[in-house]
Parts: structure tokens; sequence; C-alpha cells
């Protein structure tokens, strides 16, 4: 372990090792429902999805790392990148090998994220064909920890079998909503109903659903 700790916090490796501590607690808060997966951008990193073509997803994008939020797309990348100059600096002990160490282990971790990404966009993109409204009167499955009036994600799937993560909003306790449950917790893994949609804000507005009380599949 000793050995380990040396190496993580020795040169080239310690470049990277700040930077996925801030990864790790990033994704830990995401977990537990005090931040949301896409807080650089509010879209996927392409820009394709709330025009933001500029900054951090303009430049992953144009490195084939787009059509993922750019949090998910930055992680991968310096998780990889870490990784391998963890494996390689403990494979060389010679300074000047170390130096090289670091252009290679960007080189090895944007190729490994870009083969992360791939399988990643189907699961971050619209239901291909499918218009975002046709998700209002739908059920969804809460994939974040809380959902309030300014943060929340859930998975929908489309009268046609795809599915798609979307943004989703609770409306404040003191706004009523006709047939929601008061005092139900909108938690991962819960089920919630879709009600409306909101175009200036490319989110959709939820209220605690009961799957029982669906009318039976024809």
């Amino acid at each position: 372990m000793g050995e380990f700790f040396d190496v993580a916090l020795g040169f080239p490796t310690a470049l990277f090792s700040f930077a996925l501590l801030v990864v790790a607690g990033y994704w830990v808060l995401v977990l537990v429902g005090g931040l949301g997966v896409d807080l650089l951008d509010g879209g996927d990193a392409d820009g394709g999805a709330d025009g933001a073509d500029g900054g951090a997803g303009g430049l992953l994008a144009a490195a084939g790392l787009g059509g993922v939020p750019v949090t998910v797309a930055l992680s991968l990348l310096i998780a990889f990148t870490w990784f391998a100059s963890l494996a390689g600096a403990a494979a060389s002990e010679a300074a000047a090998l170390r130096v090289l160490l670091v252009p290679a282990a960007a080189a090895v971790g944007w190729a490994a994220a870009r083969a992360a990404v791939l399988p990643l966009r189907r699961v971050f993109r619209d239901a291909p064909g499918t218009s975002l409204r046709e998700f209002v009167g739908l059920p969804c499955v809460i994939r974040t920890g809380r959902v309030g009036p300014d943060f929340g994600q859930a998975e929908v799937t489309a009268p046609d079998g795809s599915t798609a993560l979307v943004q989703v909003r609770r409306p404040a306790a003191d706004v009523p909503v006709a047939g929601a449950a008061e005092g139900t917790a909108l938690t991962a893994g819960s089920t919630a109903l879709i009600f409306d949609y909101d175009a200036d804000g490319h989110f959709f507005w939820v209220m605690p659903h009961d799957s029982l009380l669906d009318p039976p599949a024809l």
C-alpha cells in the first residue's frame, strides 16, 4: 500500500491525482443528490442539446468526446489518464521516461475515454424520432438522489420502447399539483409521472406516481 501511494503521489501521477479526487467528490455529491450530472453545461458535450457549442463542451466534441454531458466526458478522461499514468510510473523508474509519461498517459486516457463514450451516447441522447412533448403523461424512474424545483434527472421509456435520460423538476412544496401525493419524496429508483414540459428550461415537471394505479396493458 505504501508503494501505491508513493507512485500515486509521485511524478507524474500526482499531476492527475488531485483532478481525480475532485471527480470522485463530484460523483459522490451526484449520488446523494447535491449536484446534477449536467453541472457544467446543462446539456450534451457535443453542444447539440442546449446550444452549448463553445467552452469545454466544444473542445470535448472536437476531441471526439461529444454526445454526453461535459462532466461525464471529463470524468472518464481524467480517470483513464490517471490510471495510465499510474501504471506507467509503476513500471518505470527512470526520470526521463516519467517525463514522457505525461503526454503518453494523456493520449491513452483520451483513447480509452473516447471508446467509453461511444456506448454512453445512446444513454444520454433523446429517443430517436420522439418529440420531447410525447413524454408528457408517461411514468419515469428517478435516477438522481433527489428531485427538486432546480435539480433532477429521470429515465423515461418512449412508446416505441426506446429510453432517454431527461432533466426533471418537481414543483415547490407551496405549489399545489392536482393528483400529486403529499409528503411523497422523489428519490433514486422511485417512480414519477411527467405532467408538463418546460420549453424554456428544457426540463419536465414531474410528480409522485404509483405505478400500481396505471391501467392494465392491452
